[in-house]
């Protein structure tokens, strides 16, 4: 059964749903920062927000707060959401590395026996043109591809990634090109829930003050709750609000987190900044690419294509298919096996005859005579090949033989 592109993912990602929604490994984290939203929120509406509804008499604005507060929470829930599930914009990977960029590097040693083996190199980056400015990209060895530029390859996620900004361990995923302005919205409407919350903490504290608690003290021992929220509010407050204006920075000159960590000594000028409001303009009101994985579809199996062949077996395929050099092999094996087989057959002649008797065969012998085993036997590289004589050979062998006998008793 086919499989879909999720369930073979390479990326250390995690899918649910069937591959609509895809986290980072470390998605674990998810719950709790949603338990650092929602837990806060439901203290404030169940003991501040509650006894505010009857405040304000007119209209019953009271319950605009607790209405406003539980809205305020969905929306920061659904922008948690969206960055966190989300193609953050992952580069695919290539089945293998891209062969137009392939060269052969034949400076290299030579193997015993005379052979060359050029090895195959690619570069390892190469220079794009970006707004009228020179851009070096780089080869990723894990995905087999040239990252596009401001693409960089999340270690965590195993992933290359679009205009990659920043691995989130609060939401569990990569922030890049499809998911920044998510991630920008959710951390500037956490700052805005964190200010809400602590004004209408402090504002019920005034209102204690005024009716029945005449001293701060007093009021803030009447409602503890709202001491806790205002605390733990101004808390969170210096970090999703340092981090909002962090990113407000880094968008007023167009910079990625990670090309103001990389790059911030470097005083090469920045070739992505076009002005800050065409910066802002890019962030937020820009379409977003759609993603370039379709992470339900089926895996199409690939068509097996004829692979190069390397310069180093070009070089052995030529030595072993020249067929003069087989030739002379075969005939120095054949003569070799005729001199062995002549010792065994006379042993008991004189040497002299012997001599004669093995010039004599070697005159009527033929290399054709000699047969190989079969081509299996014979190795491209050596002299490693099992020969048998034919039965011509050997009754030929036995005529000389007898023929030197009946000379011998002549002589004498």
């Amino acid at each position: 059964m086919a499989k879909r592109v999720h369930e073979v993912w390479k990326g250390s990602n995690k899918f649910i749903f069937g591959g609509r929604l895809i986290f980072g490994p470390d998605a674990i984290s998810l719950p709790f920062t949603i338990s650092l939203i929602v837990v806060p929120m439901v203290i404030f509406c169940v003991f501040v927000a509650r006894h505010l509804r009857h405040k304000f008499a007119s209209y019953d604005a009271g319950y605009a707060i607790l209405v406003v507060a539980i809205a305020f929470t969905i929306y920061v829930l659904v922008l948690l959401l969206l960055t966190s599930g989300r193609d953050p914009g992952i580069v695919p990977r290539a089945s293998h590395p891209p062969e137009e960029e392939f060269s052969y590097d034949t400076s290299v040693a030579t193997e015993p026996g005379g052979r060359q083996t050029p090895s195959l190199q690619f570069p390892r980056s190469k220079e794009v043109i970006v707004n009228g400015q020179p851009v070096k990209v780089k080869y990723c060895d894990t995905c087999m591809v040239y990252r596009p530029p401001r693409c960089s390859h999340c270690s965590i996620c195993d992933n290359c990634v679009e205009r990659f900004d920043h691995h989130c361990p609060y939401v569990g995923q990569c922030i890049g090109q499809r998911n920044y302005r998510y991630f920008l919205l959710f951390v500037s409407s956490a700052t805005l829930l964190c200010i809400y919350v602590f004004a209408m903490s402090a504002w019920y504290i005034k209102f204690l003050m005024d009716e029945d608690y005449p001293t701060v003290w007093k009021a803030m021992r009447h409602s503890p709750a709202s001491v806790a929220l205002m605390i733990y509010c101004f808390i969170t407050l210096w970090f999703v609000g340092g981090l909002t204006g962090f990113h407000l920075y880094l968008i007023t000159s167009n910079q990625t987190t990670y090309e103001n960590l990389r790059y911030k000594l470097d005083n090469r000028p920045n070739p992505y900044d076009r002005g800050c409001m065409h910066n802002f303009r890019e962030v937020f009101c820009t379409k977003i690419k759609p993603s370039r994985n379709n992470f339900r579809a089926y895996v199409q199996e690939e068509v097996t294509r004829p692979q190069s062949i390397s310069r180093s077996r070009e070089i052995e395929h030529e030595s072993d298919s020249n067929p003069r050099s087989k030739v002379e092999d075969d005939l120095e094996l054949g003569g070799d096996l005729l001199r062995i087989s002549q010792r065994r057959n006379f042993v008991s002649v004189d040497e002299q005859i012997v001599g004669n008797s093995s010039r004599g065969m070697q005159s009527v012998i033929s290399e054709s005579d000699l047969i190989p085993v079969s081509d299996a036997h014979i190795s491209s590289r050596g002299r490693s090949s099992n020969w048998e004589i034919s039965s011509d050979v050997l009754s030929t062998s036995a005529i000389v033989n007898e023929s030197s006998v009946a000379t011998r008793k002549e002589s004498q």
